[in-house]
């Protein structure tokens, strides 16, 4: 009797050393990537939010600076040996070259959309400068306004909520909206002809916009990310060509009170690579206001690229905690979402029916 009790004693207390062994080796493999339950695999089930915010919790604790820029970079959280693991399923590479051949596409047919338009406003425009800068902001604001109908409609239907985009978004087109106006106090709509084509292609330019975010809301930000490229390289151009005589001009009236404004919260929202109150512009001449315009037209620039990534926009003015329990829509890692087609595909595919 006395036996058979030390032979079970001494089996429990081998027993509970090896599950301590295998505790310990499995707490220090997860420990060795501690974004994994961040971005989990989109083949394993997904951790509860309060939890990721756990973890993000003690990454910014143990982070000594992080740099706005990098919010913007597309990373893959996963380690080598889940990379490897990846890659070679057949599955995931058909799929992967899908995608970036529909990519390719996109972004051809942006391209080849956006020179069409340039080489139309070269021919029309070549010495009529501020009628350029008109057309242009009158097309230029116009995406804006289609992302937020579209969101808008989806909100309506309860199929997505993101409120930083409809902030980011207002914010864009408030912005334009003072460029237009500014334009036109240096006289760019005196023409009926200029009035009459920037119109016009505004409202078929709306309607397609539409139509393209609701297909592919990545397509539909690089279209607009190519858009606002050109009009950086314009007012580059123009800045670098007439500076001296922008120097010796008054500032417009509307540009003084929107860049030196009391309230310039909206001024902040739009530019999302960078914190608030960052930014103050001084407005003293021309040459400073058509300056501002084009560090605007960079700004835009960088928020559509980074809005090409599904989830990746926030607002500056919000902070990691806001609205973290409030979004609803398809939970996925931002490397695996890229667009709403995307994002409903995937959900699919990854489902336990389907997976059965």
């Amino acid at each position: 009797m006395a036996t058979a009790l030390s032979s079970t004693a001494s089996f429990a207390i081998s027993a509970s050393s090896v599950k301590a062994r295998n505790y310990s080796s499995s707490f220090r493999f997860k420990s060795r990537n501690p974004l994994r339950c961040c971005c989990p695999p989109s083949s394993r089930p997904l951790l509860s939010r309060k939890s990721c915010r756990i973890q993000a919790t003690i990454l910014q604790d143990n982070e000594e600076k992080v740099e706005v820029e990098e919010s913007f970079q597309t990373k893959s959280f996963l380690d080598d040996e889940e990379k490897d693991r990846v890659d070679e399923s057949p599955l995931n590479s058909s799929s992967s070259a899908l995608e970036r051949w529909v990519i390719r596409i996109e972004q051809s047919v942006n391209i080849f959309l956006t020179d069409s338009v340039i080489k139309i406003l070269d021919t029309l425009y070549h010495d009529r400068h501020y009628a350029r800068f008109f057309v242009l902001e009158t097309i230029a604001r116009v995406p804006y306004f289609a992302f937020m109908s579209v969101l808008h409609m989806y909100e309506s239907f309860g199929w997505w909520r993101r409120a930083d985009y409809l902030k980011v978004h207002f914010a864009e087109s408030w912005n334009e909206m003072h460029h237009l106006l500014i334009m036109e106090e240096l006289g760019g709509n005196a023409w009926w002809f200029d009035r009459f084509l920037a119109q016009h292609i505004a409202f078929f330019y709306y309607l397609m916009t539409v139509f393209m975010y609701a297909i592919s809301p990545r397509m539909a930000y690089h279209f607009s990310e190519c858009v606002e490229s050109h009009a950086f390289e314009t007012y580059d151009k123009f800045i670098k060509a007439q500076g001296d005589e922008l120097k010796k001009l008054p500032a417009p009236e509307v540009a003084v009170k929107y860049y030196t404004g009391g309230d310039l919260y909206l001024f902040d929202e739009f530019q999302t690579s960078r914190p608030p109150n960052s930014r103050r512009p001084k407005i003293d001449n021309l040459y400073d206001v058509f300056l501002n315009i084009r560090d605007d037209e960079a700004e835009h620039c960088k928020t559509m690229r980074a809005c090409q990534i599904h989830g990746n926009l926030r607002s500056p003015h919000s902070s990691p905690e806001d609205g973290a329990d409030n979004e609803s829509g398809c939970i996925l890692p931002q490397i695996d979402c890229e667009g709403i087609v995307d994002c409903v595909k995937k959900s699919v595919t990854s489902s336990p029916a389907r997976q059965k």
